[in-house]
Order: structure tokens, then sequence, then C-alpha cells
């Protein structure tokens, strides 16, 4: 810079970035620039040979459980399913008007949706790099539509932020791109980068950066045509006599780093999270609850296993069924059981595994659906789908990519809520998390207590059939545990999102059961 002993290096630039951003920016831009890996799938698996009369248990009805059977069961086996619940598709599970749900400690909530109206406390989004599921989803017909990540029209909260007032996605974004983009702009013709960069280059780079930030001529992000292009116009341009268009006020630098909200800007960058994403039309349990019509009469529900046995002969199964204890036997065994809940049934398994199974902890969720008599987030707020990031303990209001621009009602995720939140909201009745959801919520959009009808809550550590929502692998359990959990033991192997390197999502169970079939597959085929 002028006046200084020498230009900054690109070091000394990006650090710059950083201080004023703050670390979090930094690193999730760094993380960004990560080399991302498409989904694993190839297609359905090719098992051939398959052991005359050779029988396969598997264990769970969830995504993993039904495209083993489907699977299996193609390739010639002899298939038996035990599910706990009394209905198919595990943590791709959607709540209708008239459902029940009993939680840990008794409490039972009835689903008071109106007709067309869901929640889902699971999954709720599929990315457009998820071959696998988006395949099974062609294979059975089930119609997609687009899921909104990302609706610029959407907020940014801050509870001590600009007063409390919620702010818009793409003002925020503007502002903080254009003021970033005026100040690497002017850094820029100092700055060494660490390298001999041409004049030309460097003009180049500016002028990128008068594209990306909506600088003016003079390389400013300033109130005008520019800016108001990007943040959105006080007066908008209309038509005939109107008034004339009138640009917006950007916010400045300063106040915007001390809000904090461009830590919500990152939303949609991820790999996993950029557009296009896609819903089931209708509630995410439409590709399980597909796939389980096509293998209904191999899965017995209301089951609850109670431990697994083996020997070099096969595989022994307790269970209970309406109360009374029942055994299955078989060759060998798919076990897609969660593992909080396979940790707590008597194995016989190496020990490597049963410190595997041992090890990995369930992360903590909650999600709250709301009810409204009217959509006014769309009436009144002129948002179509995507989230709203909040520093409340509700994190974010999810609205419904669905039935746009319709009259009537609509459900809203009300909460999606994780970390220590979760494990307090937990330890709430369900009809508390609802209120908590409403209170905060009305922080954002005040029409809540007029408008709502009647709200759903499911707290992940209290569903007795997976007692967590999805594993939570760490770097240093992966390395000491991974190979251990997924490789076959004897005549069983585990299969679930808790088995691959995309846990939480329907594509790990996907990918990971077709892997443990291909696999024990091979073996049986090997020993036959």
């Amino acid at each position: 810079m002028p006046g200084t002993a020498s230009a900054p290096s690109r070091r000394d630039w990006l650090g710059l970035i950083a201080r004023a951003a703050g670390s979090g920016a930094m690193l999730q831009a760094m993380t960004g620039l990560a080399q991302a890996q498409p989904s694993g799938y190839a297609g359905p698996p090719r098992l051939q040979g398959a052991p005359k009369g050779a029988r396969v248990l598997v264990l769970g009805a969830g995504l993993a459980g039904l495209v083993s059977a489907l699977e299996l069961r193609a390739a010639g086996y002899q298939v038996q399913v035990l599910e706990y619940q009394q209905r198919a598709g595990g943590r791709a599970w959607t709540l209708r008007g008239g459902d029940r749900y009993t939680e840990l400690g008794g409490a039972t909530q009835h689903c008071q949706f109106d007709q067309g109206l869901y929640f889902n406390p699971g999954p709720w989004r599929i990315p457009y790099h998820h071959h696998g599921v988006l395949d099974y989803a062609r294979r059975f017909q089930v119609p997609l539509e687009p899921f909104v990540q990302v609706n610029h029209n959407a907020y940014l909260h801050g509870s001590d932020a600009f007063g409390g007032k919620p702010q818009r996605f793409r003002e925020v974004q503007a502002d903080f791109n254009g003021q970033v983009a005026e100040l690497l702009a002017r850094l820029a013709p100092a700055a060494k980068l660490d390298a001999a960069v041409s004049k030309d280059d460097l003009d180049r780079l500016r002028e990128a950066l008068r594209g990306w930030g909506a600088l003016d001529k003079d390389f400013r992000y300033t109130a005008g045509f520019h800016s108001a292009d990007r943040r959105g116009w006080q007066v908008p341009p209309a038509g005939g006599l109107m008034p004339p268009p009138m640009p917006s006020q950007p916010v400045p630098l300063p106040d915007l780093l001390k809000s904090g909200l461009w830590r919500g800007l990152a939303d949609g960058h991820g790999y996993e999270y950029q557009s296009t994403m896609f819903q089931p039309v209708g509630g995410m349990d439409r590709i399980a609850q597909a796939i389980y019509r096509e293998v209904a009469p191999l899965v017995t529900l209301g089951a609850k296993v109670t431990g697994i046995a083996q020997d070099a002969q096969g595989v022994t199964v307790g269970f209970q069924r309406d109360g009374a204890g029942q055994v299955a036997q078989a060759d060998w065994c798919v076990c897609t059981l969660p593992l909080s809940v396979l940790g707590q049934l008597a194995l016989q398994v190496r020990p490597a595994l049963q410190a595997a199974i041992e090890a990995v902890p369930y992360a903590a969720a909650v999600k709250v659906g709301l009810q409204f008599r009217r959509r006014f987030w769309e009436e009144d707020e002129r948002i179509f789908g995507g989230i709203t990031r909040t520093d409340l303990p509700i994190t974010q209001i999810g609205y419904p990519s669905a039935d746009f621009n319709r009259d009537g009602k609509g459900v809203l995720l009300g909460a999606y809520v994780w970390g220590p939140n979760a494990f307090e909201l937990s330890g709430m009745a369900p009809g508390q998390r609802v209120r908590i959801a409403l209170e905060q919520g009305a922080r954002i959009h005040p029409q809540y207590p007029a408008e709502f009808e009647n709200g759903m809550s499911v707290a992940w550590h209290r569903m007795p059939a997976t007692l967590g929502c999805f594993a939570e692998w760490s770097d240093e359990l992966r390395a000491a545990h991974y190979a251990d959990l997924c490789g076959v033991d004897g005549r069983v192997v585990l299969a679930g999102e808790h088995a691959s390197l995309l846990p939480a999502w329907q594509e790990g169970a996907v990918l990971s059961a077709l892997d443990a079939v291909s696999r024990l597959h091979a073996k049986a085929v090997a020993m036959s």
C-alpha cells in the first residue's frame, strides 16, 4: 500500500480479510475450495451366482435395509427383513394429518395437519449429485420437485444485530461482497500475491472484482444502479408514470461485520447444498415407500431385535413381536440398525467390531413443524422456499418448496436445532418445544401468534428406533474404527448412513447398503 515499507503479500492480503471477516469466514472459504467428489454410485450391483437356497436376514427397513433386501432378492437370495417400527422407511419419515407418534417417556402426539400438508422430521432434501437416491427414485417413478436451499429474499437474523430486525439475505450478501470487493480492488495494485503478477493480470483481477462486487466505474460500492441490482431497490423500477426508481442504501462494512450475519452467507456454497436440490413430491418418505411396496412380502413389521448370534453355519437373530420372543435364522445377515441401538443388544461379533459399534456417538437434533392458517411468508414477505437463519436456539426456519403462490394453509419447518440447544429441547415435552419455536419465530415473523394452528416436534434422541439423529464421526474415530465397522464380520455385515462417508444423508445409506451386499455376496460365493 502507498506509504508502507513493502506491499502486502498474498498471505498478508488474505490475513487482512480474515481479521476483517473473522476466521470462521476464512475457514468456510478454504473448505469450499476443497475438490468435491461425486457419489460413488455406478448403478445397481450385478450380483451373479448366488448360492442356491442361501438365506439372508436384513435387520431394519430404513433405506439401507430396503435397498439391501431389494438387491439381494434380485440376486436370488431368500430374504427376510425385521423392522422394529410399524412402518418402513426409518429416518426417511414424513408426518401427515392423522399420524400418531410416541416418543421415549410416553408422550404421544397426534398430527393435525390438514390434508396435503406434511413435515419431514428427518431428511428433507436431496443433492443433485446423490446419484444413488435419485436413481432409485427414477426406477420406482417417484416424482421429484426442486428444493430451494438458498432464497435471496429469506432472512438472516441476529438477536443483537440491527436492533433484532431480520435482514434480507440478498442485502447482506450484496453489501458484504461489494465492500470486500472494493477493499480488494484497492489493495490489488500493491499486492505481491506471493509471485510475479503481470499488470494485465492485475487489471483482469480488478475487473473480476468489479463484476463480483457490483462496483462502479471507480471501483467503489455505493448506492446506485449496480448495488441496487444486487441488494434490491428502495423504490423499484415500475411502469408508466409511477415513481422513478430509487436505489437502496448499503449497510456500512463495520456495521455488517459487527452483526455477524455474514456467517450465514456460506449457505448453498458447500458441495452437499449446491443447486439443484430435490425433494419427492408429497414428502421425503415417498422413495422409501416405493421400494417398500416392492419388497413388502419380505418385511416383518413390529419386530424388535434383541440379539444377534453367529457361528460357522449361519446367523440367529432373536426378536420380540406382539409380546412374544421369536427367532429367525439365515446363512447371512445385513444389519442396518443404528449403532446407538445396536450397541445395547447382545451381539456375537469380533471385539474390534464391538468396540467400533460402541465408540460412535449420535448427534442430537430437534425439528418442529408448524401449521399456519395462511402462507403469510409468501403473501406478506414474498419468501417462496428457502431457509432463514438465526442465532436464536431454533437456528433455522424452512419454508415449503411446494404449492407456491396458492391460497390456503401451509406448514413451516419452525426449528431445526442441533448441538447443546438440541439436548436442552430434547428434555422438554413436545408441546413445550412447539411453544419455544413459536415464541422465537415470532421475533422474525410477527404473524406467528395470529396465524398458528397446530404443530409437531421430534427430538431424535427420544426416537425409540434410533436414539439419536445420525452417527457423529470424528477423524480420530474413523481412523480407529471405520474399517472394522464396515468389514464383513463372519456372516454379518453392517450398513447404513453410519457405515458411510456421508453420515446423515440418504445417499450414505444407499451406497453403504450396495457396498455391504456386494462384499457379502462375494464371500457367500467364495464359501459355496
